[in-house]
């Protein structure tokens, strides 16, 4: 099991797709997890690998979805109801489970998402310096005498110190880029926007003369004031990959008629129909309970 895991963790990394990796990092008897056993979550709410019951796993799968929504890793302590018997742990997420059998459990989330991607023009001593930074940062580069285009990019520079820059910008603009940047002089760098149309939106996404200004002369220092300038926009802008791919829909969550747990609807969640009403359970136990009750109602 953990090798198909980790196999399958490697594949669904090298295509890009993102994922919560949970991984029981304690638990306390009798609950069927074990510190060590581990579980993938994808977008559409699916689980591979084993973390615990069903109780367990409905915790995992609905918390594991606000992860792969802020990107943060969490610690989700779950606790049978009435029992807290886990000391404290600052900044877990805590879920006390009504359903759970008893043991509780605490599970390491962590989103595993596509780096972002810097699209690089130019074969400059500078662009070289930058695509060595990017790295080091976290990016991926994709370098235009490679042949890549900007598209799905999180932020475009150009660094070819003359050439044709402008069409650079109008594809990275056209892509959808939300920042691009062109070394250059502050002059340099208006004489080449007088050469496009831009609309005032496209205007504000280019920057010439990009990045923070602290005095930069030598490339490398040229490329830490442009990469600064990109992660301070990611960071604290805000600033997305362009166009990226239609998100999978969240699967729609349901409240246990039973116990009241929040449940992520998936294939394997206990479900049944009554009087042409749908209703879900965080296990079937609760389906159980809920269909003897009608019964006698």
């Amino acid at each position: 099991m953990i090798t198909q895991l980790t196999e399958r963790i490697a594949e669904l990394t090298g295509s890009g797709v993102p994922f919560v990796r949970a991984t029981v990092v304690r638990a306390q008897d009798p609950s069927s997890a074990r510190a060590g056993d581990q579980a993938i979550v994808l977008a559409d709410g699916s689980i591979e690998g084993f973390v615990g019951g069903h109780c367990a796993t409905g915790s995992v799968r609905t918390v594991a979805l606000d992860v792969l929504q802020t990107g943060t890793s969490v610690l989700l302590r779950v606790l049978p109801d009435g029992d807290a018997s886990f000391p404290e742990s600052p900044g877990a997420s805590i879920v006390v489970n009504p359903c759970l059998s008893g043991g509780a459990l605490e599970i390491y989330l962590e989103p595993l998402l596509p780096p972002p991607v810097l699209h690089l023009a130019g074969a400059s001593p500078t662009a070289d310096a930058v695509a060595d930074f990017a790295q080091r940062l976290g990016f991926e580069v994709a370098r235009a005498g490679d042949g890549r285009s900007p598209d799905g990019a999180t932020a475009v520079v150009v660094s070819s110190h003359g050439g044709d820059e402008s069409s650079v910008i109008r594809a990275a603009l056209d892509a959808g880029v939300g920042f691009i940047g062109l070394v250059c002089s502050h002059r340099r760098g208006e004489a080449v926007l007088s050469e496009l149309p831009l609309t005032a939106e496209e205007r504000d996404r280019v920057h010439v003369h990009v990045g923070l200004d602290i005095g930069a002369r030598t490339p490398a220092e040229i490329a830490l004031s442009v990469m600064a300038a990109i992660v301070r926009s990611v960071r604290i802008d805000g600033l997305h990959p362009a166009r990226p791919p239609q998100p999978t829909v969240r699967p729609t969550q349901a409240v246990d008629p039973i116990c009241g747990m929040t449940v992520t609807i998936a294939a394997d969640t206990p479900h049944v129909r009554v009087d042409g009403t749908d209703h879900w359970f965080c296990n079937p136990g609760c389906r159980k309970r809920f269909m003897k009750a009608h019964a006698q109602s």
